[in-house]
């Protein structure tokens, strides 16, 4: 890694893995909360489990020279979006909508911007609720907002994206063309799943209320 540092508010990979996993910890408690508040009036959990994690300098800055920009810590903090990701995973695509508003809902969370690929999957398949956020994470001299990015989908979103990360990787972006098509399929039987799912589910709701 070489990332150059110039003096301004965070001026080290020490501070930026700092105020990053504060987000990451605030960003993750919030969830929990509204979690376990969603069982209390609802008898019910949305969220399965939270996965979150800290981009690797290395991926930091193969993304700044893909944007053609110098690897400095304050363009890292400009330029790259997802230094702090979590991934929320829930039972059923009606589940991505309410934890999306949950956490629009939140009062000192900011959302800069949304990516429906469920709605609009991408061209290989992929299909996630993309939110980028920032969040004030309070130090002892001053605030920093932080941006996170955060990817809610559904378990059979998960399983089918887990495959297709290290596939992407595996053949450096140049996958077989037959490989990515069986992607695309799967994608497809994917979708139908978690539209069974939740047919199924509405549908013993409905049984349990009568």
């Amino acid at each position: 890694m070489d990332i150059s540092t110039d003096r301004n508010d965070i001026d080290s990979w020490t501070e930026v893995t700092l105020i990053y996993n504060s987000a990451l910890k605030q960003i993750s408690t919030k969830l929990e909360i509204l979690n376990d508040e969603f069982q209390h009036v609802h008898r019910y959990n949305p969220i399965e489990h939270i996965k979150s994690r800290i981009k690797t300098p290395e991926s930091i800055v193969k993304k700044l020279r893909k944007y053609e920009k110098e690897s400095t810590i304050q363009n890292m903090v400009k330029y790259v979006n997802d230094i702090a990701g979590i991934r929320v995973i829930c039972s059923f695509t009606s589940d991505i909508y309410q934890i999306a508003e949950m956490i629009s809902n939140q009062s000192d969370i900011s959302v800069i911007s949304v990516k429906d690929y469920i709605v609009n999957p991408k061209p290989s398949g992929y299909k996630s609720y993309h939110m980028l956020v920032t969040v004030p994470v309070y130090l002892s001299d001053r605030i920093e907002n932080a941006k996170v990015e955060i990817q809610i989908r559904t378990v059979a979103m998960d399983f089918w994206a887990s495959l297709e990360h290290k596939i992407h990787y595996k053949f450096e972006g140049n996958a077989p063309d037959h490989i990515r098509e069986q992607l695309v399929e799967c994608s497809k039987i994917v979708s139908n799943l978690d539209t069974r799912m939740l047919n199924l589910n509405k549908e013993i709701q409905q049984l349990e209320g009568e």
